[in-house]
């Protein structure tokens, strides 16, 4: 579940991690008195607005934007507010801003220069390890860093069995090139924010920029954050973090009805029951010469109601020209998948104007494929892997 970065830094706050402080506002007018109350709160005299959508790059699509007073806060809240701004992380059409945070300006003068670091908390699953990768080039795309000066990126991998080290963390400040206050301010932010990731049960912790002050404070003053759904029940005031404005419609539907469904760019729309069926009958697809437009696996239940709200949750997605089912009946009994099919199909009366193909293999196949050829309903039955395959290529071509 990913998180807006108000609430990411809350969360990096509750842990000791110093943050860019900042309210949120929902119009220009609120944008206004936070404004004011983060002045009186702060003593900035300048304030940083920023559109709260999950979505990096924002200040390249004009999200993010510094006002000098008051009337500036006013006009530039009310410009980004209800705004479909576009990134690099967005679809084509943007996504539309709902409200924005009123943060403090950390770039003041002061007795040394500001620097900027970029630094990330992630699982390393190759090796099974969480790690710390970090790099003197913040504030820019951390790609392109990788892209053209990989040497700038260091990473520090976490032994599970004894957690990030002190040696560690001092490492990490003597590669980034502090030394003093800064060095100190370094060490106790890393040891923080290791501690944010692992007590909030996070998949990532992206910090871009994490900034020096003049002042030599080291502050978060982004945060990209990124909860595992699966221990959400751990933390019932993080799951009420969730923005479903921000994720996609079709997947939140799917989530509600207890579909496990992923929307994805192709053609081809993909009934399975099992994870790993699932991944093999995106594999087979893609070996056919199309893509899938979604994972969707409907569970251990294939009734006729369950199938045909699967069915209604894959045609929302206008890209799709095809769908396959391919469906094991272990738990559940093909002929009684096949005749969900069947029914479902006929409930849905005209609804379905694409060609569906349905491959049942194990407990009554054979009585389940009669089934289908039998029904007089436009329904395709396989009974191999590559068959389902052949006649999706034949129905698409």
């Amino acid at each position: 579940m990913n998180v807006h970065e108000y609430q990411g830094k809350e969360i990096l706050a509750s842990y000791g991690v110093r943050i860019q402080r900042g309210h949120v506002a929902n119009n220009a007018e609120e944008a206004v008195e936070k404004a004011i109350q983060l002045t009186a709160e702060t003593g900035t005299g300048w304030h940083v607005i920023k559109a709260q959508i999950h979505a990096g790059g924002r200040g390249k699509g004009g999200g993010v934007k510094l006002a000098k007073n008051l009337d500036q806060v006013k006009e530039i809240a009310g410009q980004i507010i209800g705004m479909d701004l576009i990134t690099p992380q967005t679809p084509p059409t943007g996504k539309r801003v709902h409200k924005v945070l009123i943060a403090e300006d950390v770039y003041y003068p002061g007795e040394s220069e500001t620097k900027e670091f970029y630094m990330s908390v992630l699982l390393n699953r190759g090796k099974g390890r969480n790690m710390i990768m970090y790099s003197t080039e913040g504030g820019m795309d951390i790609e392109e860093v990788a892209e053209h000066t990989p040497h700038l990126i260091f990473t520090e991998e976490i032994d599970p069995s004894v957690g990030l080290q002190g040696f560690q963390a001092r490492q990490i400040a003597f590669n980034l090139g502090l030394s003093g206050e800064a060095f100190k301010e370094m060490v106790k932010f890393v040891d923080a924010l290791y501690k944010a990731y692992i007590g909030s049960d996070a998949t990532m912790f992206e910090i871009n920029p994490v900034l020096k002050t003049s002042d030599n404070k080291i502050i978060a003053v982004d945060a990209k954050v990124d909860l595992d759904d699966n221990a959400l029940f751990r933390h019932k005031d993080l799951a009420e973090m969730r923005d479903v404005r921000e994720e996609n419609p079709i997947e939140v539907e799917a989530k509600e009805v207890g579909l496990n469904y992923v929307d994805l760019d192709g053609t081809v729309g993909c009934m399975v029951n099992g994870a790993g069926l699932a991944m093999a009958t995106m594999d087979l697809i893609k070996y056919a010469g199309f893509e899938p437009a979604n994972f969707l696996d409907v569970g251990g239940t294939a009734d006729a109601k369950r199938v045909e709200t699967a069915f209604r949750i894959i045609l929302k997605d206008a890209n799709v020209k095809a769908i396959l089912i391919n469906i094991f009946g272990g738990i559940v009994r093909c002929d009684r998948v096949a005749q969900g099919v069947v029914d479902a199909y006929k409930n849905m009366g005209d609804a379905i104007k694409v060609p569906i193909i349905v491959r049942l293999q194990g407990t009554n196949a054979e009585i389940a494929k009669e089934l289908i050829d039998n029904s007089g309903m436009p329904i395709l039955s396989a009974v191999q892997f590559q068959e389902a395959a052949d006649q999706v290529k034949a129905a698409l071509s």
